[in-house]
């Protein structure tokens, strides 16, 4: 037979609060404030924290694999996009999902939240390879007084490519991490 259930439980984390809710996988008294509603009920904090190691599956190597297919692809998408113009704005991404899927197979699928940054980095380092010259030549152009460098066109295609690179990012990052967009 089991032990009678006390009639008055305390928190496991904060001994003075009562309470009558436990953890559904290890039984310990809890809070609300300690509780973390899942889809299976309320865990404690330890208990969620321990199932989440189980979900970071990356290995050493996944790290460097995911920054340089990233910033690779990211690069060779910002080269070829940049000679269709606005066009690029449509463009965008879609090279930043393929950019993802690319690290995703590189990868196999593993995860973790380091993987997902380092591919981000990848991604922005790849767009900024185009981007930075196209800034340097129009601030010298600039600072020079030179104003046949200095035009329109010249400030539409760095606000074409610092989009790009806003499209890309954004749009690698949410469809390799999963999260969706709530507007």
């Amino acid at each position: 037979m089991s032990a009678p259930i006390p009639a008055v439980m305390y928190c496991a984390n904060h001994p003075q609060r009562e309470t009558s809710l436990r953890c559904n996988r290890c039984e310990k008294p809890i809070c609300p404030q300690c509780a973390i509603l899942t889809p299976t009920g309320y865990r404690c904090r330890e208990c969620v924290r321990g199932q989440q190691k189980t979900f970071n599956t990356a290995a050493w190597y996944d790290y460097p694999l995911a920054l340089f297919t990233a910033g690779m692809i990211s690069y060779l998408g910002s080269l070829i996009t940049s000679f269709i113009g606005f066009f690029t704005l449509i463009a965008a991404p879609f090279v930043g999902i393929g950019v993802a899927e690319a690290v995703r197979f590189v990868i196999h699928r593993r995860r973790a939240p380091g993987l997902y940054t380092a591919a981000l980095i990848g991604t922005i380092i790849g767009c900024l390879i185009n981007v930075i010259p196209a800034l340097l030549i129009f601030i010298f152009a600039f600072a020079a007084r030179n104003t046949t460098a200095v035009n329109l066109q010249g400030i539409l295609r760095l606000a074409i490519l610092a989009l790009y690179t806003i499209l890309v990012t954004t749009s690698m990052y949410y469809r390799l991490t999963g999260r969706n967009l709530r507007l």
